[in-house]
């Protein structure tokens, strides 16, 4: 019998000698990406900082009402007119929506998933496939806010996320959505002050290169014949791999990253460089393609 596991299951990962819940989904390319899973005393303090800035706005915006409606037209009496307080209340309600449910909705839609407090305490939405949510899915699971909100303090969403493995509070089983802890800012791979001439026979830079150029920060020029030998399918598979890779363990995402680029070498009919890092050799490959072009 074949042995099928579900492209979204759970695992269990030790960390500094506890185990902690996590999301591992199973990609195209057979590598398996691990989302650690947010707890409900994270996503605690997350809410919690978020209230503190919504309150702060809330004062601002009070004392600003204030100022408008002193300067508002009023009756004989000194009261506000009938028209003044329609477009005041109008506005009250406006701003108490907006700050309800857009601060939610806005921040995580254009934020990659996150909120001033998500960001603080290194949490973030994701979907249930580990994709960045839409404004669709931001707008949904904020929604249902009121409803997890009942009676107060999140009651129904806490009962709702201890039922269940993921977390989950009602509007992110609406929204297939899931909280996640983000792993740790690594330092971007893609330099390139300078270019790195590489020759298809040797494979070895051309020359030294000044002191002032950090080796790490160069890019790598591959021969124009070698690229022209890969085709739009090839490059669609290395921005798979990039499009995914902070979310990989490294060890996982150093082991993928030299198997693309040995068979990525193998088509160019190249030797894969020994001195060079391979995902600098896949980003050349990306770069180069799409700037000169892709065959079908």
């Amino acid at each position: 019998m074949n042995d099928f596991r579900d492209p979204l299951h759970h695992d269990q990962l030790t960390i500094d000698g506890q185990y902690a819940d996590q999301l591992a989904i199973d990609t195209p390319e057979q590598v398996s990406i691990r989302f650690p899973i947010a707890g409900i005393g994270s996503r605690f303090l997350a809410i919690f900082a978020d209230t503190l800035l919504q309150l702060v706005a809330y004062v601002a915006l009070f004392l600003l009402f204030l100022l408008i409606a002193s300067s508002a037209p009023k009756t004989g009496s000194g009261e506000l007119s009938h028209t003044g307080e329609k477009w005041l209340i109008a506005g009250l309600i406006l701003v108490h929506f907006v700050m309800y449910w857009g601060y939610f909705a806005l921040f995580e839609a254009w934020w990659n998933g996150q909120t001033p407090g998500k960001k603080i305490f290194k949490i973030r939405v994701i979907q249930d496939s580990g994709r960045q949510i839409t404004f669709f899915e931001s707008m949904t699971r904020n929604l249902i806010r009121i409803v997890d909100l009942i009676p107060s303090i999140y009651l129904v969403g806490v009962i709702c996320m201890a039922c269940n493995r993921q977390h989950k509070r009602l509007g992110d089983l609406a929204a297939g959505t899931l909280v996640v802890h983000e792993r740790a800012t690594e330092e971007p791979i893609w330099g390139g002050t300078g270019p790195r001439t590489i020759t298809a026979a040797s494979f070895q830079p051309a020359e030294k290169e000044p002191d002032f150029l950090s080796q790490h920060n160069l890019a790598v020029a591959l021969p124009a014949d070698a690229i022209a030998r890969l085709t739009a399918e090839d490059l669609n598979v290395i921005e798979r791999f990039f499009s995914r890779a902070l979310d990989m363990e490294l060890a996982t995402r150093a082991q993928i990253a030299a198997r693309l680029n040995a068979q990525m070498s193998a088509k160019m009919n190249i030797e894969p460089p020994k001195d060079i890092n391979p995902e600098r050799m896949l980003e050349a490959i990306a770069y180069q393609m799409r700037t000169h072009g892709t065959n079908r």
